[in-house]
Order: structure tokens, then C-alpha cells, then sequence
């Protein structure tokens, strides 16, 4: 039988050598323990990498559970102008107390609290029986002394013809001269006597010295009137003020006297009229400091042709006063008082950094910052005394600047 039978009978049927057999299982088995390995390490490398994770996540956990969590607010930056509302006491453009400028009895007046009266309208007159007295002596001195004064030119006049003939003396002439200017001097005084007599005669009657409105009358018919050029007790007959337009005087603090510019625009606004605005203007200012209020007198004018707003009342003005554009506001809660002076606490790449500030004006809850700060500064609420320079720590909220009311 030929060799190529021979396999041809061992492919149908003949099994193999055992030497054969034996290198096949050898290499299974061989195959099958390194894939055992392979999961085994597989396994191993896997649960290691798990466990390394879980220390990594778990150390990233604690360092951030150990640091300080702190809430945090970015500046506001305010507006071009800042309103200020500061209180005004409305007054009359004019007002004046009416007095008597002699003595006597009040005999009559015409008019009462609220009524409108035109200059050199008639108030009151006064009677004043000594004045009258004085009046009528001083006119019969007048014409007596009138009366000695002719007298006196005839005799000048015929002394200065007698001495053309000698017939007199030069002394008489003189003497004569001497008694009319005399008298003449009688006369003028006596002159000027009557015209004060007159003129105080004249004062009897009280008359209105602009147009305007009687706010007050402190007398009545028989009332004693004592002369307001006197040092006695002085007597107000009336007071009256001009309300077509007012005036309104406010102190402005120092801080904002440099804001106040004469032309202003100012708003009033006043209890009984609520929800309602006057607007006036800013005529005047006192361009000086009260030593002791620190503060700017300044005058608001406000037209008020139909009477609408009564004078003495009490009104909020309202000023728009021009601010830096640069300046911030921030909750007071934020401020730390330092020995080297005021500082806030900045967050910056999750450190805190003290910063120092320049406080403007205080609002209460809030205090304008006019340097040191930045619009994204991330600012700490409620910092703790201890926080430091450089001190890790984690945001836990962060306000918008809206929300800091």
C-alpha cells in the first residue's frame, strides 16, 4: 500500500498518535490559564484604579468640606446723580410786620387774616390826640415866629435907611440885623417843627406797603399803639407777605456743596399734596459753611402764582446732586475695621485678598466705596474677624448686586 492510502485511512478513521493528542491539551491549557491571568489582572488593576479614584474623590471632599464657605455680593455701581432729599421751610418772597411810627389808640382797621390788599391801600389809623396837640402848638410858633421875623426886616430895613443920614448908629444897625436873622433862624426851626408834627400826624394812617396777603393782625379798635421807633414794647398791627412766589432755604451738607450749582432744578413735595410735585430752582447760595450746622445755606425759588402752596409749610427737597460714575455701593455688613484702616474682603481664584477702601457717603445699609473696588469683585458678607490675606475658602452663595437690598 502507497503512502497516500495510508493517510487517506488515517483522515477516515485512524485516531492519532498519543504523543499528538498530548501537545494539543499542552496548548489549551496553557491558552486558557494566561486568559485567566489576564482577567485576574484585569480585576486587579481595575479595583486599584477604583479604590485610587474613591481616595482622590474623597480627599478632594474633606479638603473642601475644611474650608470656609463665605456668601459673597459684587459692587453696585451707582448712578451719574445721587438724589438727596433734605428738608425746606416754604417762605413768602416778601414778607414784613406792619408797625406804627407813632403813639396813640387804635381807632379803626379794614382788613383781616387772608385778605389780598394792593400797595398803599388803607390798614388802620391810629388816634393820637398828643400828636395832634404838638401839631397845632408848633404851627402857632411857626406864625408867631413869622410874626417877629416881619417885625424884625421892617426894623432892618429902616435902621440900614437911618444910617445913610447918620441918624442912628452903626451898633443899632447891627442890632438889627442881628434880630431878624435871629428870628429868621426861629422861623425855619419852628418850620421844621411842623413837618415832623405833620408827618407823624401823617403816620396816623396805616397803609399796605406792596400788594399782598394779611397773614396776621395782633390788634383790635381801642388797643394802645406804641411808636416802633421807640424802646418801649413794640406793637405788630399786622403782618403781611407777597405768596406769588416763595422762597425755600435749605442746608445742604458739606459733603454734598460742591453738587450745588445757581439754575438747579429742585422738586418739592409736601404732605398735604401727595404724590404731587412743585418744581423750583436754585437762585442762591450762602457760598460759605456754617461753622457749626457744616453745612450750605442755599435759596430755592418756586413760582406759585395761584396761591396753591401757604407759606410756612414744611417740604422735602428733592436734589439731584452729580456723583462720580466711578464709585460703588456695598452692604455695611461687608466692612472690616482694621488698625491699618477699613478693608473688605475680595475673593480672588478662590483666596481671600483684604483690600483697602475709600468709604464716600453712608446710607444706612449700604456705603458708597469711591475707591479700592472693581464692578466684578466678588465681595465677602459677614467676613469673621480672623479671615486672613491669602486664606483659602469656597463660595457658598454669590448675590447679585440687585439683590443686596
Amino acid at each position: 500500500m502507497s503512502v497516500q492510502s495510508e493517510n487517506t485511512t488515517r483522515r477516515s478513521g485512524e485516531t492519532m498518535p498519543p504523543n499528538v493528542q498530548t501537545g494539543k491539551r499542552s496548548h489549551r491549557h496553557w491558552l486558557g490559564l494566561g486568559i485567566a491571568l489576564i482577567v485576574v489582572a484585569a480585576l486587579l488593576v481595575s479595583g486599584i484604579w477604583l479604590r485610587v479614584r474613591a481616595r482622590t474623590t474623597l480627599n478632594t471632599e474633606t479638603g473642601q468640606a475644611a474650608l470656609t464657605a463665605v456668601s459673597v455680593v459684587s459692587p453696585k455701581q451707582t448712578a451719574p446723580t445721587d438724589e438727596i432729599v433734605l428738608p425746606g421751610n416754604v417762605q413768602p418772597f416778601i414778607t414784613s410786620p406792619i408797625y406804627s411810627r407813632t403813639n396813640g389808640y387804635l381807632k379803626k382797621w379794614y382788613f383781616d387774616i387772608g385778605a389780598h390788599v394792593k400797595k398803599g391801600q388803607l390798614l388802620a389809623v391810629i388816634e393820637t390826640p398828643e400828636v395832634d396837640q404838638q401839631l397845632q402848638q408848633a404851627r402857632s410858633n411857626l406864625l408867631t415866629a413869622q410874626a417877629n421875623l416881619e417885625l424884625a426886616s421892617i426894623t432892618k430895613t429902616r435902621y440900614q435907611g437911618l444910617l445913610k443920614t447918620n441918624a442912628v448908629s452903626q451898633q443899632d444897625v447891627d442890632n438889627a440885623v442881628g434880630t431878624y436873622n435871629a428870628n429868621k433862624a426861629i422861623v425855619e426851626a419852628d418850620k421844621a417843627a411842623v413837618q415832623q408834627y405833620s408827618a407823624l400826624v401823617s403816620f396816623e394812617k396805616i397803609y399796605a406797603p406792596f400788594a399782598g396777603v394779611i397773614t396776621a393782625r395782633n390788634t383790635d379798635i381801642g388797643d394802645l399803639i406804641n411808636s416802633g421807633s421807640t424802646s418801649n414794647v413794640k406793637t405788630d398791627l399786622f403782618h403781611i407777605a407777597k405768596p406769588e412766589t416763595l422762597r425755600v432755604y435749605v442746608n445742604v451738607p458739606e459733603e454734598y456743596s460742591r453738587g450745588i450749582k445757581v439754575g438747579m432744578t429742585a422738586d418739592l413735595s409736601l404732605a398735604e399734596f401727595p404724590g404731587r410735585k412743585f418744581q423750583g430752582k436754585v437762585v442762591r447760595t450762602a457760598d460759605d459753611i456754617n461753622l457749626t450746622t457744616r453745612t450750605l445755606l442755599i435759596e430755592i425759588d418756586v413760582a406759585n402764582p395761584k396761591g396753591t402752596l401757604l407759606t410756612g409749610s414744611y417740604a422735602e427737597v428733592h436734589l439731584a446732586i452729580p456723583t462720580q460714575a466711578s464709585t460703588f455701593l456695598i452692604p455695611v455688613n461687608t466692612l472690616l475695621f482694621r488698625t491699618e484702616g477699613l478693608r473688605v474682603g475680595v475673593v480672588k481664584d478662590g483666596k481671600v485678598v483684604l483690600t483697602q477702601v475709600t468709604p464716600g457717603h453712608d446710607f444706612g445699609n449700604e456705603i458708597e466705596i469711591v475707591s479700592g473696588l472693581k464692578a466684578n469683585d466678588q465681595v465677602i458678607i459677614n467676613p469673621p474677624d480672623s479671615v486672613l490675606s491669602g486664606q483659602a475658602v469656597q463660595i457658598a452663595q454669590a448675590t447679585s448686586p440687585g439683590d443686596t437690598k
